[in-house]
């Protein structure tokens, strides 16, 4: 029987892509592989999201190639630069993001030796379609492909497109199936779940439907701009508080500095970002927040990163994405003046993570002592477990536990990163 071998790399929507590919094939007969050497065809679901997360995809399209074996490069690298996948992997299939509904052709004509380039830019619903996951207690819920905005500097919105919004039911049909099957964890995942629209259904009605599921689970609900996430908010703040929603806010502001933000092409301001903080720590105030900031964005001065410092220092994010800017081709970045050399990004980006480093260890040793339940979702290293209480919050665990439990907790100890903790029952 025929085997296949994939794996993925990038965002959640690249994820949720890969586990429904390899759900299709299993469906359709294949068998799935472990490794690339027991293997009859490869698939590689790749990113291009950063440079060096580029670097990564060429060389393991040039390892994977000189396996002989038939390939399938996709996710967003043959989307955006074909021609670039092409030199590396001449006989290669080709499978855009909009196609992953696609895979049992595109593999079986991959096998039959047939070049197939499936990149066209379809809009049909992600939902209700046979999984293969990679962790059985964590569903990926695509709610929308593409995205509202222009951010002078993203690659991503040339593969996955303008914002495409899946039928409210169909979603919250797709979890119902999740939860029927031993998952405890949905990821609401969009390029920005703000900007969900569904008819007159917008993320928060969406979210309230799928709090009435029945069941013990928890929702994470994705990345928010500023800007949408402030335009439904009193009705955001609501149904955040539902025991079902972790108290997680991921808004990325990318820059403290507003000209900063107005040549990226973001729509909000700095101020914009800090009203929905407040709002959002006023109503809930155990809320953890998650943000992004790109260093050495062209023309960033000191003074302006100086800002994004100030801002960080300010708003005392729980997590913190820092990104270097790399120049991507075909965006309007790419061609700004001046672009600071690799160096000075790095630098700036060094003194971005020390700060974030002091101020997560501080908002961690506030936990000390919390006693409550955690979801059990992930393996930690060697015999620890990985628990999320309701603020999402990760405590390194040990002892007698599966994935899916619910454990009583008490924290003993903090670190940036992690909270360290010990069973009560």
């Amino acid at each position: 029987m025929t085997r296949i071998y994939a794996e993925a790399y990038g965002c959640t929507s690249n994820f949720a892509d890969y586990e429904i590919a390899l759900g299709l094939l299993r469906e359709a007969g294949f068998r799935l592989a472990r490794r690339p050497e027991e293997a009859d065809l490869l698939i590689i679901f790749t990113c291009v999201v950063k440079t060096p997360t580029e670097r990564r995809m060429i060389r393991r399209l040039r390892e994977l190639q000189a396996a002989g074996k038939p390939l399938v490069v996709a996710g967003c690298m043959p989307k955006v630069e074909r021609e670039l996948v092409e030199e590396l992997a001449p006989s290669a299939s080709l499978m855009g993001p909009d196609n992953v509904l696609d895979v049992v052709e595109v593999v079986g004509e991959s096998l039959k030796g047939v070049r197939v380039q499936a990149l066209e830019d379809l809009r049909a619903p992600k939902t209700c379609l046979p999984r293969v996951r990679r962790n059985p207690v964590i569903h990926i819920a695509p709610i929308a492909t593409g995205c509202l905005g222009d951010c002078s500097y993203c690659i991503v919105r040339f593969a996955r497109g303008r914002l495409y919004s899946y039928p409210l039911e169909e979603i919250v049909e797709d979890v119902s199936k999740a939860l029927s099957s031993g998952v405890r964890e949905v990821w609401v995942t969009a390029q920005d779940t703000a900007a969900y629209r569904y008819g007159d259904a917008r993320l928060p009605d969406l979210l309230e439907a799928l709090c009435a599921l029945e069941g013990r689970f928890y929702i994470r609900v994705g990345m928010m701009t500023p800007n949408l996430a402030l335009s439904i908010l009193d009705d955001l703040i609501e149904v955040f508080r539902s025991e079902k929603v972790f108290k997680f806010l991921h808004s990325p502001v990318q820059s403290g500095s507003d000209e900063v933000l107005r040549r990226m092409r973001r729509r909000y301001t700095v101020e914009d970002f800090r009203h929905l903080v407040e709002r959002f720590r006023e109503e809930i105030p155990e809320v953890s927040l998650s943000t992004d900031i790109i260093c050495g964005f062209p023309g960033e001065t000191e003074e302006q990163f100086g800002e994004s410092l100030r801002l960080v220092e300010e708003v005392k994010p729980d997590f913190l994405n820092i990104s270097r800017f790399w120049p991507r081709p075909g965006t309007e970045a790419a061609g700004m003046r001046p672009q600071l050399p690799g160096w000075e990004t790095k630098r700036r980006s060094r003194l971005l993570t020390q700060l974030w480093r002091r101020i997560s260890a501080e908002r961690n040793r506030r936990w000390i002592g919390w006693r409550g339940e955690v979801l059990i979702d992930e393996r930690g290293r060697g015999d620890t477990w990985i628990g999320r209480n309701y603020a999402y919050k990760p405590i390194v665990l040990r002892g007698d536990l599966h994935l899916g439990d619910f454990p009583r907790v008490q924290i003993f100890d903090a670190h940036p990163q992690y909270l360290l903790g010990e069973l009560l029952d």
